[in-house]
């Protein structure tokens, strides 16, 4: 069964790794392979476009707003950058939390939308950019298969960015394509408030003018803003101010920057008011955050 057989081989990755808990950054093939004995705090990170197989385990993930969870057997797809919390919530010793998480490349499976044609749903879709479905076991052999390319030079330059273009195409045929298919056709909502969100990237410490974006975006302000607040399960500003406190703690860790110095980096005007933000959302303030992670 494709399923005991990815786990089998993700946890066999792990253990050749020398990884016994936490998160794998797995060279050969991009993926990020992970597993945890038992239940984990809640943590703050930006999911960029991916699909997450959780193989083991649960976990729960979402927005302030908004909470999904995963359980095993099921995947999600993220369509946009997003700001999210998530936390393992099922994992012991004997049956730990092991998921894989596919990067998806949005230019290639542009390149294959063309060839499939645009669902027309009875019913009105939910537009929450992150979707959450049984996993498609067709998917899953795929995975096994890529993983396998990737094991060995030839295979991997040769047959995995075939099998990789064979995954992203049966993302768009299976039960996780109608956001994708949204996303990625012109004009549609959702394609519109990615195109929002990416200038919102583009620039962290520019000011941000919801009424400009919203005029971008062909749409009225109130418009704006409940269509960004569907799709992001944020406002455009909370948006933004998880995203400058996000770049924020990366630089701060990777960084010897002065915390006056991160803080405008990311447009913060005053140190104190970007103290207080981080400590309410990362639970300690930055300079003791730096401490913290520098000492582990």
């Amino acid at each position: 069964m494709a399923h005991k057989a990815l786990l089998d081989h993700v946890s066999a990755l792990l253990d050749r790794e020398g990884r016994t808990q936490g998160a794998l950054a797995h060279a050969p093939s991009g993926l990020h392979v992970l597993r945890f004995a038992a239940p984990t705090t809640q943590d703050a990170t930006v999911y960029r476009p991916l699909l997450c197989l959780v193989l083991q385990g649960a976990k729960e993930v979402g927005t302030s707003k908004r909470t999904l969870r995963v359980a095993d057997g099921q995947s999600l797809v993220v369509s946009h950058a997003l700001p999210v919390v998530s936390r393992i919530t099922e994992a012991t010793p004997d049956r730990p939390y092991v998921a894989l998480v596919f990067p998806i490349d949005l230019d290639l499976l542009r390149g294959l939308a063309a060839d499939v044609a645009p669902a027309h749903a009875a019913s009105q879709p939910d537009p929450f950019s992150i979707s959450l479905c049984q996993t498609d076991l067709e998917i899953e052999g795929a995975l096994l298969r890529y993983l396998g390319h990737c094991d060995h030079e030839e295979s991997r330059r040769l047959l995995a960015p075939i099998t990789a273009r064979e995954i992203h195409a049966r993302l768009l045929l299976g039960a996780h394509a109608e956001p994708l298919r949204k996303l990625l056709w012109h004009e549609t909502t959702a394609s519109r408030i990615f195109q929002a969100t990416r200038e919102i990237q583009s620039d962290l410490a520019r000011p941000l003018e919801v009424g400009a974006l919203a005029e971008r975006a062909g749409m009225s302000s109130s418009a704006f803003f409940e269509h960004f607040k569907a799709v992001t399960g944020t406002s455009p500003l909370q948006y933004q101010k998880d995203l400058r406190l996000l770049r924020a703690r990366e630089a701060l860790r990777s960084t010897n920057e002065k915390v006056s110095e991160v803080a405008f980096g990311v447009g913060y005007e005053s140190s104190a008011q970007f103290s207080r933000e981080y400590a309410r959302k990362f639970g300690v303030p930055p300079r003791q955050d730096r401490s913290v992670h520098a000492a582990e």
